[in-house]
Protein backbone atom coordinates (compact mmCIF):
# COMPACT_ATOMS: atom_id res chain seq x y z
CA UNK A 1 0.00 0.00 0.00
CA UNK A 2 0.82 3.36 -0.75
CA UNK A 3 2.39 5.43 2.60
CA UNK A 4 0.31 8.25 3.85
CA UNK A 5 1.07 11.99 2.79
CA UNK A 6 3.71 13.87 4.60
CA UNK A 7 2.79 16.52 7.10
CA UNK A 8 5.48 18.85 5.40
CA UNK A 9 3.45 21.15 3.81
CA UNK A 10 5.99 22.76 1.15
CA UNK A 11 4.50 23.40 -1.74
CA UNK A 12 6.53 22.94 -5.16
CA UNK A 13 4.10 22.98 -8.10
CA UNK A 14 0.76 25.05 -7.72
CA UNK A 15 -1.66 25.16 -10.88
CA UNK A 16 -4.07 28.14 -10.55
CA UNK A 17 -6.61 27.63 -13.17
CA UNK A 18 -4.58 25.99 -16.15
CA UNK A 19 -6.00 26.16 -19.40
CA UNK A 20 -4.02 24.89 -21.74
CA UNK A 21 -5.42 25.77 -26.00
CA UNK A 22 -3.61 23.39 -29.16
CA UNK A 23 -3.92 25.50 -32.80
CA UNK A 24 -4.43 22.87 -35.46
CA UNK A 25 -3.93 23.98 -38.76
CA UNK A 26 -6.88 22.59 -40.82
CA UNK A 27 -7.03 22.63 -44.62
CA UNK A 28 -7.36 20.13 -47.44
CA UNK A 29 -4.40 17.94 -48.54
CA UNK A 30 -2.76 17.06 -51.60
CA UNK A 31 -1.60 19.11 -54.36
CA UNK A 32 -1.46 22.62 -53.73
CA UNK A 33 -1.59 22.13 -49.92
CA UNK A 34 1.63 23.78 -49.41
CA UNK A 35 0.35 26.79 -51.56
CA UNK A 36 -2.24 26.78 -48.87
CA UNK A 37 -0.21 26.93 -46.21
CA UNK A 38 1.72 29.21 -47.58
CA UNK A 39 -1.20 31.65 -48.34
CA UNK A 40 -2.45 31.33 -44.55
CA UNK A 41 0.64 32.55 -43.08
CA UNK A 42 0.91 35.16 -45.19
CA UNK A 43 -2.95 35.97 -44.16
CA UNK A 44 -1.58 36.80 -40.70
CA UNK A 45 -3.73 39.44 -40.27
CA UNK A 46 -6.90 37.01 -40.30
CA UNK A 47 -9.16 35.90 -38.23
CA UNK A 48 -7.73 31.66 -37.04
CA UNK A 49 -11.12 30.32 -38.00
CA UNK A 50 -11.15 32.17 -41.32
CA UNK A 51 -7.59 29.99 -41.69
CA UNK A 52 -8.84 26.95 -41.11
CA UNK A 53 -7.01 26.77 -37.44
CA UNK A 54 -8.79 24.46 -35.53
CA UNK A 55 -8.77 24.95 -31.41
CA UNK A 56 -8.41 21.65 -29.10
CA UNK A 57 -8.99 22.82 -25.27
CA UNK A 58 -7.02 19.91 -24.09
CA UNK A 59 -6.77 21.18 -20.09
CA UNK A 60 -9.12 23.22 -18.97
CA UNK A 61 -9.10 25.27 -15.44
CA UNK A 62 -6.98 23.12 -13.76
CA UNK A 63 -5.96 23.97 -10.23
CA UNK A 64 -4.26 22.07 -7.62
CA UNK A 65 -1.37 22.52 -4.84
CA UNK A 66 1.74 19.78 -5.13
CA UNK A 67 4.34 19.01 -1.81
CA UNK A 68 7.13 18.65 -1.28
CA UNK A 69 7.43 14.76 -0.33
CA UNK A 70 4.36 13.54 -2.31
CA UNK A 71 4.26 11.28 -4.88
CA UNK A 72 0.92 12.10 -7.47
CA UNK A 73 -0.55 10.16 -10.15
CA UNK A 74 -2.18 11.29 -13.24
CA UNK A 75 -4.97 9.06 -14.27
CA UNK A 76 -7.93 9.19 -16.84
CA UNK A 77 -8.53 8.31 -20.39
CA UNK A 78 -6.50 8.31 -23.35
CA UNK A 79 -6.59 12.17 -24.36
CA UNK A 80 -7.80 13.40 -21.22
CA UNK A 81 -5.02 15.95 -21.31
CA UNK A 82 -2.89 14.13 -18.55
CA UNK A 83 1.21 14.53 -20.92
CA UNK A 84 -0.19 17.50 -21.58
CA UNK A 85 -0.49 19.07 -18.11
CA UNK A 86 3.05 17.54 -17.23
CA UNK A 87 4.29 19.04 -20.24
CA UNK A 88 2.75 22.93 -18.98
CA UNK A 89 4.26 21.40 -14.96
CA UNK A 90 7.89 21.56 -17.32
CA UNK A 91 7.70 24.94 -18.67
CA UNK A 92 7.22 23.02 -22.60
CA UNK A 93 3.70 24.46 -23.05
CA UNK A 94 2.42 27.83 -21.86
CA UNK A 95 -0.48 28.19 -20.59
CA UNK A 96 -3.41 29.91 -22.08
CA UNK A 97 -4.54 31.52 -19.50
CA UNK A 98 -3.89 30.65 -15.64
CA UNK A 99 -0.49 29.84 -14.39
CA UNK A 100 1.72 27.05 -12.77
CA UNK A 101 4.69 27.96 -10.21
CA UNK A 102 7.40 25.53 -9.60
CA UNK A 103 9.86 25.96 -6.60
CA UNK A 104 12.78 24.45 -7.98
CA UNK A 105 13.81 22.62 -11.49
CA UNK A 106 11.21 20.46 -13.07
CA UNK A 107 12.37 17.79 -14.72
CA UNK A 108 10.05 15.64 -17.30
CA UNK A 109 11.07 12.00 -18.12
CA UNK A 110 8.87 10.09 -20.64
CA UNK A 111 9.44 7.20 -22.78
CA UNK A 112 9.75 8.81 -25.52
CA UNK A 113 12.40 11.15 -24.69
CA UNK A 114 14.79 12.15 -26.82
CA UNK A 115 18.31 10.56 -26.76
CA UNK A 116 20.41 10.25 -29.78
CA UNK A 117 19.80 7.31 -31.54
CA UNK A 118 23.74 6.93 -33.64
CA UNK A 119 25.49 7.73 -29.92
CA UNK A 120 26.24 4.46 -27.86
CA UNK A 121 24.40 3.96 -24.46
CA UNK A 122 27.69 4.76 -22.47
CA UNK A 123 27.43 8.41 -24.62
CA UNK A 124 23.98 8.92 -24.10
CA UNK A 125 24.23 8.21 -20.30
CA UNK A 126 26.90 11.20 -20.19
CA UNK A 127 24.87 13.34 -21.94
CA UNK A 128 21.71 13.02 -20.28
CA UNK A 129 23.65 13.42 -16.91
CA UNK A 130 25.13 16.58 -18.19
CA UNK A 131 21.55 17.91 -20.14
CA UNK A 132 20.27 17.27 -15.98
CA UNK A 133 22.95 19.70 -14.42
CA UNK A 134 24.95 17.09 -13.48
CA UNK A 135 28.91 17.62 -13.17
CA UNK A 136 31.39 15.15 -14.94
CA UNK A 137 32.72 14.07 -11.58
CA UNK A 138 29.11 13.41 -10.72
CA UNK A 139 28.37 11.12 -13.73
CA UNK A 140 31.36 8.88 -13.57
CA UNK A 141 30.78 8.28 -9.44
CA UNK A 142 27.10 7.08 -10.84
CA UNK A 143 27.50 5.38 -14.20
CA UNK A 144 28.26 2.14 -13.12
CA UNK A 145 24.99 2.22 -10.70
CA UNK A 146 22.49 3.80 -14.02
CA UNK A 147 24.08 1.25 -16.19
CA UNK A 148 23.32 -1.91 -13.35
CA UNK A 149 20.22 0.14 -12.54
CA UNK A 150 19.10 -0.34 -16.22
CA UNK A 151 19.38 -3.63 -16.76
CA UNK A 152 20.36 -3.33 -20.51
CA UNK A 153 24.18 -5.53 -20.15
CA UNK A 154 22.11 -8.59 -18.77
CA UNK A 155 22.40 -10.08 -21.92
CA UNK A 156 25.70 -8.34 -23.49
CA UNK A 157 27.49 -5.33 -23.60
CA UNK A 158 24.75 -3.13 -24.83
CA UNK A 159 25.90 -0.34 -23.45
CA UNK A 160 28.81 -0.13 -26.13
CA UNK A 161 26.18 -0.06 -28.63
CA UNK A 162 24.45 2.72 -30.31
CA UNK A 163 20.67 3.25 -29.12
CA UNK A 164 19.30 2.35 -32.71
CA UNK A 165 20.06 -1.13 -31.81
CA UNK A 166 18.10 -0.78 -28.51
CA UNK A 167 14.89 -2.09 -28.18
CA UNK A 168 12.34 0.31 -27.31
CA UNK A 169 12.08 -1.16 -23.73
CA UNK A 170 15.96 -1.14 -23.41
CA UNK A 171 15.88 2.97 -24.36
CA UNK A 172 13.01 3.54 -21.95
CA UNK A 173 14.80 1.80 -19.54
CA UNK A 174 18.01 3.72 -19.95
CA UNK A 175 15.79 6.76 -20.20
CA UNK A 176 13.90 6.37 -16.68
CA UNK A 177 17.78 4.98 -15.05
CA UNK A 178 19.73 8.52 -16.12
CA UNK A 179 16.91 10.52 -15.00
CA UNK A 180 16.52 8.47 -11.80
CA UNK A 181 20.10 8.98 -10.81
CA UNK A 182 19.60 12.56 -9.90
CA UNK A 183 18.02 14.18 -6.81
CA UNK A 184 14.61 16.16 -8.21
CA UNK A 185 13.05 18.87 -7.34
CA UNK A 186 10.01 18.05 -9.25
CA UNK A 187 10.64 15.08 -10.95
CA UNK A 188 7.75 13.77 -13.89
CA UNK A 189 7.63 10.25 -15.15
CA UNK A 190 5.19 9.64 -18.14
CA UNK A 191 4.31 6.16 -18.57
CA UNK A 192 8.03 4.92 -18.16
CA UNK A 193 6.79 2.04 -15.57
CA UNK A 194 4.80 0.68 -18.58
CA UNK A 195 8.12 -0.59 -20.42
CA UNK A 196 10.27 -3.41 -18.81
CA UNK A 197 9.71 -6.35 -16.72
CA UNK A 198 8.35 -6.95 -12.88
CA UNK A 199 12.01 -6.81 -12.21
CA UNK A 200 12.69 -3.05 -13.36
CA UNK A 201 9.35 -2.18 -12.27
CA UNK A 202 10.17 -3.10 -8.70
CA UNK A 203 13.52 -1.24 -8.85
CA UNK A 204 11.70 1.83 -10.44
CA UNK A 205 9.59 2.35 -8.00
CA UNK A 206 11.62 1.76 -5.11
CA UNK A 207 13.84 4.46 -6.37
CA UNK A 208 10.45 6.50 -6.68
CA UNK A 209 10.18 5.94 -3.06
CA UNK A 210 13.58 7.32 -2.28
CA UNK A 211 13.50 10.15 -4.23
CA UNK A 212 10.15 10.79 -2.17
CA UNK A 213 12.54 10.45 0.81
CA UNK A 214 15.01 12.81 -0.30
CA UNK A 215 12.21 15.71 -0.25
CA UNK A 216 11.07 15.50 -3.93
CA UNK A 217 7.85 15.62 -5.87
CA UNK A 218 7.19 12.48 -8.11
CA UNK A 219 4.44 12.65 -10.92
CA UNK A 220 4.01 9.66 -12.22
CA UNK A 221 1.07 8.89 -15.42
CA UNK A 222 0.29 5.72 -15.85
CA UNK A 223 -2.22 3.30 -16.95
CA UNK A 224 -1.39 0.48 -14.46
CA UNK A 225 -3.59 1.22 -11.44
CA UNK A 226 -1.05 -1.17 -9.71
CA UNK A 227 1.61 1.02 -10.11
CA UNK A 228 -0.19 3.92 -9.17
CA UNK A 229 -1.47 2.16 -5.61
CA UNK A 230 2.16 0.94 -4.92
CA UNK A 231 3.77 4.20 -5.48
CA UNK A 232 1.53 7.13 -5.35
CA UNK A 233 0.26 8.74 -1.97
CA UNK A 234 -2.21 10.76 -4.12
CA UNK A 235 -4.02 11.06 -7.18
CA UNK A 236 -5.07 13.54 -9.94
CA UNK A 237 -8.02 12.19 -11.79
CA UNK A 238 -8.31 14.18 -15.35
CA UNK A 239 -11.07 13.70 -18.08
CA UNK A 240 -11.73 15.61 -20.88
CA UNK A 241 -9.44 18.17 -19.87
CA UNK A 242 -10.75 18.53 -16.59
CA UNK A 243 -9.94 17.79 -13.46
CA UNK A 244 -12.35 15.23 -11.85
CA UNK A 245 -11.07 14.41 -8.13
CA UNK A 246 -7.98 14.88 -6.84
CA UNK A 247 -7.26 13.10 -3.05
CA UNK A 248 -5.95 9.80 -1.92
CA UNK A 249 -4.59 7.23 -4.01
CA UNK A 250 -7.12 4.55 -2.88
CA UNK A 251 -10.19 7.05 -2.39
CA UNK A 252 -9.55 8.59 -6.28
CA UNK A 253 -8.81 4.56 -7.63
CA UNK A 254 -11.98 3.49 -6.20
CA UNK A 255 -14.09 6.11 -8.19
CA UNK A 256 -11.63 5.91 -11.16
CA UNK A 257 -12.36 1.93 -11.31
CA UNK A 258 -16.14 2.55 -10.59
CA UNK A 259 -16.22 4.82 -13.71
CA UNK A 260 -14.31 2.85 -16.05
CA UNK A 261 -15.91 -0.40 -15.20
CA UNK A 262 -12.14 -2.17 -14.79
Amino acid sequence: MAEQRTDARVPTVIADDVHIVYRVNGGGGGKGSATAALSRILKRGSDEAARGVRKVHAVRGVSFVAYRGEAIGLIGSNGSGKSTLLRAIAGLLPPESGKVYTDGQPSLLGVNAALMNDLTGERNVILGGLAMGMSREEIKERYQDIVDFSGINEKGDFITLPMRTYSSGMAARLRFSIAAAKDHDVLMIDEALATGDAKFQKRSEERIRELRKEAGTVFLVSHSNKSIRDTCNRVLWLERGELRMDGPTEEVLKEYEKFTGK
